[in-house]
Order: C-alpha cells, then structure tokens, then sequence
C-alpha cells in the first residue's frame, strides 16, 4: 500500500470530533465536581464522597485521552508533511503511531465510560438506599 498525501489527511475530523466530544465530557464533569464539592462542604455524606473521587479518576483519564487525541492529530500533520517533503520512511512511521495514539485514546475512552458506568451506580444505590 502506498501512503499518500490524502490518507492521514482522512483522519482530521474524526479526530477533531473525537477531540470536542473528550472537551465536552471535561467541562461536563468539572461543572458536576464543583456542584458535589458544594454540598460535601454542607453535608460531608460519604456518597458524595465517593463520587467526587470517582469524578477526579475520570478527569484524570479524559485528560490522557486529550493528550493521546492531540498527539495523534501531530503526527497526522507530520505525516502528511514528511510525505509533501517526499521523506516516506518518516511519513508512514509518523502516521502508524498516529494510528496507535489514536487507538490509546479510544481504549482510555472505553475505561472512562466503564468508570462513569461506577458513578451511576453510586447514584443509584445512594437512591435507593433512601
């Protein structure tokens, strides 16, 4: 197979959706941190606890899926620069490690909606337990 100029370029927007879909998710668990944080300070239940430590987790995760997203987004456009410099070793090598940030990215995802899948049953039982 031959890597041409327009094959990493096929990975820019599913990468820059992916990519707006993990900021989506941070700002999503942020706002939910701070609004846990305000009523652990009122009522230290130990629920809410729980949840803040398993939202911290997933912080932490998302923020390794951005790292992993925005460096495979770097190696898509070294890709396709070693390949318009006719550099093609540098080029295909830049753009399969592209492909293996991208896949880690996906694999952290997939353990972040595992741990979120915690948190909802942190919710439930707090409920039902009421």
């Amino acid at each position: 197979m031959e890597l041409t100029l327009t094959t990493p370029a096929l990975l820019f927007p599913a990468i820059s959706l992916l990519l707006l879909a993990y900021t989506n998710r941070f700002l999503a668990l942020a706002a939910l941190i701070r609004d846990l944080n305000e009523k652990y300070k009122e009522k230290h239940d130990p629920i809410i606890l729980a949840q803040i430590i398993n939202l911290r987790k997933r912080i932490k995760i998302i923020r390794n899926m951005q790292i992993f997203g925005v460096s495979a987004f770097f190696l898509c456009v070294l890709s396709m620069f070693s390949i318009f410099r006719r550099k093609l070793f540098l080029g295909e090598a830049s753009f399969g490690l592209s492909l293996i940030f991208l896949m880690t990215s996906l694999a952290l995802s997939i353990y972040e909606v595992q741990i979120s899948i915690k948190a909802l049953t942190l919710e439930i039982d707090d409920n039902i337990l009421k």
